[in-house]
């Protein structure tokens, strides 16, 4: 049986994903930085209550600034 996800796990779910979509455009040689870089942000709240909304979607805010200012064409690399 499939898990079924709240509309906020599907929205989280939804920015790793596109986090990941946008490392793919990057060069070759920092996309692995990129997707480094996603996981070890997104895993920093892994035990984060999932009904302490205020955190997630304060969390969710930041991300997707951070994702906005790191898609831009003149990031090449992170580290």
């Amino acid at each position: 049986m499939p898990v079924r996800l709240s509309g906020l796990q599907k929205e989280v779910v939804a920015l790793y994903r596109q986090c990941i979509r946008e490392s793919k455009k990057k060069p070759e040689v920092a996309q692995k930085h990129f997707i480094a870089f996603a996981r070890k942000e997104f895993d920093k709240s892994i035990y984060l209550d999932k009904k302490d909304f205020s955190a997630i979607e304060y969390l969710m805010r930041k991300g997707k600034r951070q994702l906005e200012m790191y898609a831009s064409p003149g990031i090449k690399d992170i580290k």
